[in-house]
């Protein structure tokens, strides 16, 4: 059994898998428990909504993680245009802007996943925040339309570097193995799948520990929280959740040091680090939502919302957790 693998996974996933379809039995047990005693609310229904999602995200990570890193990547590469979309659905563009946004929807982001996938980290770090950065506001000049010019610029970019360049570098961390082993120059232009399922096993610690601090910061804020931390951008968002759903996912994140190369110690410390980080991209992306009047991004994933509204913590998370692990692992 130590010895089975399925493309990028083994049978240390399979238990952090399987922990996770233990806690969501659980959960959907509890759920129907509720609903049979205080009926269909619209709180019960929106809790159901939610597991039966969750179910279906999990089930759908393991596939493409047994599929390989090229499917891993693809599914990336499309939850980051969803988010685009829904970004740029609400942001100020006009039609003055159709021409960039062609640029931003069709072409940048399928180039980053290509440099993504070729294990091109050089280029992979820079195509966006440099050359897209200066390419779109001068083909956006080119257009002539200047009202509002430096805000509907400043959407984009942003949509951009949150959506596409933030993303990826969740499914950038299945590179690192081989960087931690070998070197970066040997990772360099490496085939894909050559992380094998330690980096795996990295992207699965930060999905569970940052995802599970969002449904912690909930809970805890749901049965203790009394003081906002910022009342007119979430008044859900609690000092009580934000402490006990963090310091509960470091823990978790300590407990999970055995599938990951770090000590117990460090396993806690970037737990700690992703979670105060997937903290602060609720919040921002709580400000921008209240900012254009709306309560999700969108309505992809039911009793969730947009799929903003469930990677806006792993959008500020990833790029942290990457870069750490590649500054004292690599």
């Amino acid at each position: 059994m130590s010895d089975w693998e399925l493309g990028l996974l083994d049978a240390s996933s399979l238990k952090l898998l399987g922990g996770v379809v233990v806690v969501l039995a659980l959960a959907t047990v509890i759920a129907w428990l509720l609903g049979r005693r205080l009926g269909p609310t619209s709180t019960i229904v929106n809790l159901k909504q939610r597991i039966n999602a969750w179910w279906l995200m999990v089930a759908l990570i393991g596939a493409v993680l047994a599929a390989g890193e090229t499917v891993t990547i693809l599914l990336f590469l499309l939850l980051s245009l969803l988010a685009l979309r829904e970004f740029i659905t609400i942001s100020p563009t006009g039609r003055g802007d159709h021409k960039v946004l062609v640029w931003l929807v069709f072409i940048i982001p399928a180039a980053h996943y290509w440099f993504l996938w070729e294990h091109w980290y050089g280029m992979f770090s820079v195509f966006i925040p440099v050359y897209a950065f200066l390419f779109l506001p001068a083909r956006n000049a080119l257009a002539g339309q200047t009202t509002g010019f430096l805000q509907r610029t400043a959407a984009i970019q942003w949509a951009l570097m949150v959506c596409v360049y933030a993303i990826s570098y969740a499914p950038a961390l299945l590179q690192l193995p081989l960087a931690m082993e070998a070197g970066r120059d040997a990772a360099e232009g490496s085939a894909p799948g050559t992380g094998g399922a330690t980096g795996a096993h990295l992207l699965l610690f930060l999905l569970i520990v940052v995802q599970g601090s969002d449904v912690l910061q909930y809970v805890w804020g749901k049965t203790l929280g009394k003081h906002p931390i910022a009342p007119s951008v979430s008044p859900n968002k609690t000092w009580e959740g934000f402490i006990g759903g963090v310091l509960s996912a470091t823990a978790l994140g300590a407990a999970l040091w055995w599938v990951t190369p770090f000590t117990p110690l460090m396993a806690a410390l970037l737990a700690f680090i992703s979670c105060v980080m997937g903290f602060a991209g609720g919040l921002v992306m709580s400000a921008i939502k209240r900012d254009r009047g709306i309560k999700d991004f969108g309505s992809t994933i039911p009793g969730h919302g947009g799929i903003m509204d469930r990677l806006d913590s792993l959008c500020f998370a990833a790029p942290v957790f990457f870069h750490a692990v590649r500054f004292f692992y690599t």
